[in-house]
């Protein structure tokens, strides 16, 4: 089956989603007009129930970060902001000046600073919580020790590499019971929070079926799963989890009831050696003659638009020639590689359509090749729809035909400002603490069990690229 008629046969190449939604002012059958933006009302005064992102806690809770990288950081950062809530007390990172500089900026001492995550656990328990933000290989194994020793985990997505893993760490959270928070951040963002409270609420009446697209940034795509950390599903995960398993979990969310079966198709179209340039060679640095008009060029992405940089460890050295000695230089020359002429097998599209039990469908896509990101989602109720960019969502309600817009800024709400992923990042970490102190899952959006849940979704998406054939969850 080619992709187009795969399209067709899920229902994403629909009559609307062909042409687009009409524009404010575009003539409707029978001839209805829609308000101009000008008259659009505000969704903006919903009361959300955000609230401060200090912990509500009695006590001081400890947590233990390993994977002192990008992520780890980000869960560390929000110790420094609330000292008194919560302290980090142990890290572990094989990177030696990583996890020094972590130590450093916590006063971890000696005694608590590790190499290797196996280390953390030839220790008596010293902390309440383990914060895992390691690779994706490396999550099922030190889960499952920090669990069986009685820590709590604050465990990065995707959970493990393989569905009889993820169900095994929830056998292990229930079996000590002990608490798992899967960083499914974007349930606390408020767009999102926004969105649901919306379709929870009957605004749309009852929900029928919604489309969803998560864009990969071009850039991005060629940094982290063409020459990145995820590049081969075989050592990671496959891409529908490892990009997408936040997409699935929203999906679940929004639509409140268990997958019952998916379908799903795509492949890797473009990253490959058959599609390279006449006379591209290995690295962008050694000299192809294509770098100046290549969009993937190594030189062009870290060193002129400078994106992607957390990998290179510059400390806040910005200056191009710095940037493409690292380029030049093991193990960062990884980064140089032509994306043309490297070892991964991540799909660049990948579509699936889902059937939950209450007879709601969902179709996603994840798509390579966009200029930026920023997930758009598509509502339809029975007597309303919803169109929203990740930033900002238009609601129609049919009988009035007069749109309203949520569009709030996040960096405009004082209980979210500075946290990442959509605000959702420290909001997180605020449940997760009040979780730990109260030593109480429900205290989360989503509890072990239901995070599990998503992921068999995209488990099952996986073997149903593979085989064509439409898998049970």
């Amino acid at each position: 089956m080619i992709r187009r008629d795969f399209l067709k046969s899920i229902g994403v190449l629909t009559a609307g989603a062909a042409i687009g939604l009409p524009a404010a002012g575009a003539e409707l059958p029978g001839s209805l007009v829609l308000p101009d933006d000008g008259q659009a009302g505000s969704l903006n005064d919903l009361d959300l129930g955000l609230r401060s992102l200090r912990p509500q806690v009695s006590r001081q809770v400890t947590v233990i970060v390993i994977g002192a990288g990008s992520r780890g950081n980000v869960y560390a950062g929000f110790a420094r902001q609330f000292p008194d809530e919560v302290k980090v007390v142990g890290v572990s990172d094989i990177l030696e000046h990583r996890c020094r500089k972590m130590s450093d900026a916590h006063g971890v001492p000696p005694e608590h600073r590790f190499g290797d995550w196996s280390e953390v656990f030839k220790v008596p328990k010293f902390a309440d919580a383990v914060v895992i933000s390691t690779p994706d290989d490396l999550h099922y194994a030190p889960c499952m020790k920090a669990l069986a020793m009685g820590y709590d985990v604050l465990l990065e997505k995707p959970v493990a590499q393989t569905e009889k893993e993820c169900k095994a760490i929830l056998a292990q959270a229930h079996k000590y019971d002990r608490i798992v928070a899967v960083c499914h951040v974007l349930r606390y963002a408020p767009y999102f929070i926004a969105l649901r409270q919306l379709v929870r609420n009957g605004a749309i009446g009852q929900l029928v079926s919604v489309q969803h697209m998560e864009p990969i940034q071009y850039a991005h795509m060629a940094h982290s799963y063409v020459r990145g950390n995820w590049r081969d599903s075989r050592q990671t995960t496959p891409i529908i989890l490892a990009k997408s398993c936040h997409d699935l979990d929203i999906l679940r969310w929004i639509i409140d009831s268990p997958c019952k079966s998916i379908v799903a198709d795509g492949s890797l179209h473009l990253f490959k050696p058959e599609n390279a340039p006449d006379g591209a060679p290995l690295k962008c640095t050694d000299g192809c003659p294509h770098e100046q008009n290549c969009p993937y060029s190594a030189i062009d992405i870290y060193t002129r638009k400078k994106w992607h940089l957390n990998v290179f460890d510059l400390d806040g050295n910005r200056d191009p020639d710095f940037i493409m000695q690292r380029l030049l230089t093991p193990p960062y020359d990884s980064y140089a590689r032509c994306v043309y002429h490297c070892d991964n097998d991540q799909p660049d599209h990948y579509v699936s359509e889902m059937v939950f039990e209450g007879g709601q469908t969902a179709s996603f896509s994840m798509e390579a090749f966009a200029p930026a990101g920023g997930r758009r989602t598509r509502i339809m109720g029975t007597t309303g729809f919803i169109d929203g960019d990740g930033s900002q969502f238009t609601l129609w309600d049919f009988r009035t035909l007069k749109p309203q817009v949520w569009n709030r800024k996040v960096s405009e709400i004082p209980e979210y400002k500075g946290s990442g992923h959509g605000g959702g990042d420290h909001a997180l970490a605020r449940d997760f603490i009040e979780a730990v102190a109260a030593h109480d899952a429900s205290k989360l959006s989503s509890t072990i069990d239901v995070s599990i849940e998503s992921h068999v979704m995209g488990f099952a998406a996986e073997r149903s690229r593979k085989s064509g054939k439409k898998e049970k969850v």
